[in-house]
């Protein structure tokens, strides 16, 4: 279904990611700290960011997934898309928002394990990130450059170096504050087109032709609660959820946001983000129920949009519509190479330089020292090497969509509960952290995606519900431990102040200890006191003790 011509799908791109560069041209005259570049200097105004945060959740199936469950499942299938997926930027508002206060000078999630539980832990959390990232990255591409060799005719390959390489210009450039900034323009092109298309659709197609296609193609789908309605729920709408519940809490395109904008208007700027994400999933429904009610047969259900556009509106709006895909593919694929960036830029570089050995060989190695001694240059270094990874990956012969889709879906599962479990301090042991993200790894993929390969809706089911449950079950620590603290301020005969704390409990003595000798002013004493009984705290909370607390002399006279 060539619609345009290759020259005019070749002047379409180069001309979008011409407007791209120019956008953040300006905004190369900035300092390259770290900060700057990972998490632009935590400054980001909260509209921007909101647009950003809509515009990066705005990834393929988004784009294609809306129209075609309306034409195939009608006001089911939309159902199932589309609120869960609102609800899932509206929950994450306020575990973003509580994660920020914890950590207000944080870069990654990933790092806050890291110095919570331990460096195996967070291995594991390294491996999800950079594997989600990788196989996300390679799903836009996969099915960008699939959906532009048909509407254009332009080379599969060519199409996915192309949007793999032009956003890196511009992102290993001037960091996330050119996805940001470019991310708001690119989704408020998107609004503006859908919401100036509907009206065109509408008047040209009828209103009874929206009406007549919210049953699907089929007409079999007009209702939540009849048979086919259930079956939606059970095949597409349960696994969907739980996948993208879990897509913020273990993506780093989003934790990285949460760090850039201010620390007081996060909760903010995810509703919003909520609010403008809903625009494209339910304008998109309307073009698959206009199509579905007109009968407009697609062999290919994919691009149902496309042929609705086609069909129903002038040739013009189908060049706005082709920037518009353009435009939401893209946005994602700047979002992942900034997020690969801030993993490999704080927590590698962190991990490296905490381990003796590690930093004496990247002193001693020109190689090594080239690669990691500076942050800025290892997340320039990381962008290059996914976007890579994303391009070999995307031309494999015969891989498809689904495929990589079960494989980082799987992988964002493992460690949802265990990521909202954490910012909620619950407790977790180390080793239940562990153990409870591998078996879920293990064992929650093959049973999902067996599931899914041979169409067997009880697995897919039961895949998904363990991959998300296993790890959180397992992590949990179900023992209770009692410290007993005890604090006292005594003067001796000389005047001065004696602080003391003791605790009952093995692990946690060697932690404690005598505080505040020789100090002469007791408002010094009880600062230092009670910094180390801060301390303290912030260490069993680490091992994950239960503390009890019992004070004498608290005030001294």
């Amino acid at each position: 279904m060539e619609s345009l011509e290759t020259y005019q799908g070749w002047l379409l791109i180069a001309g979008y990611f011409a407007a791209m560069i120019v956008l953040v041209l300006f905004l190369r005259k900035r300092e390259k700290t770290k900060e700057e570049f990972l998490v632009a200097n935590r400054s980001m105004p909260w509209l921007l960011t909101a647009f950003s945060m809509a515009a990066t959740w705005v990834w393929a199936p988004s784009m294609f997934v809306a129209s075609e469950k309306a034409y195939t499942q009608g006001i089911a299938g939309v159902f199932w898309f589309v609120v869960p997926n609102v609800l899932t930027l509206i929950l994450f508002a306020f575990f973003a928002n509580r994660m920020r206060k914890l950590r207000p000078e944080g870069w990654t999630f990933s790092d806050y394990i890291r110095e919570k539980y331990s460096n195996r832990c967070h291995t594991l959390y390294l491996i999800e990130s950079f594997g989600l990232q990788t196989m996300s990255f390679a799903v836009q591409l996969l099915a960008g450059a699939t959906i532009f060799s048909k509407i254009t005719g332009i080379s599969f390959t060519a199409t996915t170096v192309v949007m793999a390489v032009c956003p890196l210009v511009y992102t290993f450039t001037c960091g996330i504050r050119s996805s940001i900034i470019t991310d708001f323009w690119k989704m408020l092109w998107i609004v503006i087109v859908l919401l100036a298309g509907l009206p065109i659709m509408l008047s040209n197609a009828g209103p009874d032709t929206l009406i007549k296609g919210l049953g699907g193609i089929t007409g079999n789908f007009g209702s939540l609660f009849s048979d086919t309605g259930i079956m939606v729920a059970l095949s597409f709408g349960i696994p969907t959820t739980i996948g993208l519940l879990s897509g913020t809490f273990g993506d780093q395109m989003f934790w990285q946001r949460v760090f850039c904008v201010k620390v007081d208007k996060v909760k903010e700027t995810m509703i919003a983000a909520a609010v403008i994400f809903a625009v494209v999933p339910i304008s998109l429904s309307v073009f698959g129920f206009i199509a579905s009610g007109a009968g407009i047969y697609m062999a290919d259900t994919q691009l149902v949009n496309v042929g609705a556009v086609i069909a129903f509106c002038p040739k013009w709006f189908l060049y706005l519509f082709f920037v518009l895909i353009l435009a939401g593919l893209i946005s994602t694929v700047d979002s992942i190479i900034c997020a690969v960036s801030s993993v490999a830029g704080h927590d590698v570089v962190t991990r490296l330089s905490l381990n003796e050995k590690w930093h004496e060989r990247i002193q001693n190695n020109t190689l090594l020292f080239i690669l990691f001694a500076n942050e800025v240059r290892t997340a320039r270094f990381a962008m290059i090497a996914v976007t890579v990874a994303a391009i070999l990956i995307a031309n494999i012969p015969g891989l498809t969509i689904l495929y990589l889709f079960l494989l980082y879906g799987t992988l964002r599962s493992s460690v949802m509960l265990p990521t909202v479990f954490a910012i909620l301090g619950k407790r977790m042991t180390e080793k239940g952290l562990f153990y409870g993200i591998l078996t879920s790894m293990v064992v929650g993929l093959p049973v999902f995606a067996y599931g899914n390969l041979v169409g067997n809706i009880p697995l897919i089911v039961a895949g998904s519900l363990f991959t998300i449950l296993a790890s959180g079950l397992i992590a949990l620590d179900y023992k209770r431990e009692t410290v007993i603290l005890n604090r006292s301020a005594v003067f001796d005969a000389s005047g001065t102040l004696t602080m003391k704390i003791s605790v009952q409990c093995g692990d946690a003595k060697k932690f404690i200890q005598e505080v505040a000798n020789d100090f002469s002013a007791a408002e010094k004493a009880i600062c230092k006191a009670d910094a180390s009984y801060r301390r303290m705290q912030d260490y069993m909370s680490k091992t994950g003790l239960m503390i009890e607390i019992r004070q004498a002399n608290e005030k001294v006279k």
